[in-house]
């Protein structure tokens, strides 16, 4: 198979090609996902130089276990418990009261940086950092049960799996996090 045809391949074909050893289909996998993983990880910590070696630790996660993964379909999901499981265990080996530590300047800093040039671009880079900024205010276990749910799209049952919670608490969590979310960005709203 030529690199155009891998570029193109059906994602579950690539999988698949991946779990039988095909080196070119796994690095295809890789180059599909990592952009995705960057970005969970940007909204669940602020330090950029965690952010790079977490994604660079879940991928080869990824990597080792993808010939263990069973249903191809659930790969997506597959992906956000590895990615929800790194995450935890960054936070036990790095934080004594497994609580995220956010810059306070930082955040105001951000919050002061409403005056840019005209144009729509600005206006919205401004937005995500404010609400970037929000998000890292969120307790840990608000965060993750809300960016699995908005910015990954999973339902409550996933959810559910991946945090190892029962569905009324993600509920409640989800619930929870767009409340405190919506009062610290009341005054931009």
């Amino acid at each position: 198979m030529s690199k155009a045809m891998y570029k193109k391949g059906d994602f579950q074909e690539l999988i698949i090609l991946a779990q039988n050893g095909d080196v070119k289909a796994l690095e295809e996998l890789i180059r599909r996902t990592q952009k995705n993983i960057y970005t969970m990880f940007s909204h669940l910590t602020a330090k950029k130089e965690d952010i790079s070696d977490l994604t660079q630790e879940t991928l080869l996660k990824m990597a080792k276990s993808l010939p263990k993964l069973k249903e191809t379909k659930k790969f997506k999901s597959w992906l956000n418990q590895i990615v929800t499981n790194t995450f935890y265990d960054h936070i036990k080996k790095n934080s004594k009261n497994n609580m995220l530590e956010f810059d306070e300047d930082k955040l105001n800093e951000i919050k002061d940086k409403l005056g840019c040039e005209p144009g729509q671009k600005c206006l919205f880079s401004e937005i995500e950092k404010l609400i970037k900024a929000a998000l890292m205010t969120l307790p840990q276990n608000l965060r993750i049960t809300l960016l699995l749910r908005e910015y990954e799209g999973l339902s409550y049952q996933d959810i559910s799996k991946i945090t190892n919670t029962t569905l009324g608490t993600v509920k409640s969590r989800i619930s929870r996090a767009r409340l405190k979310l919506q009062e610290e960005l009341k005054e931009f709203i």
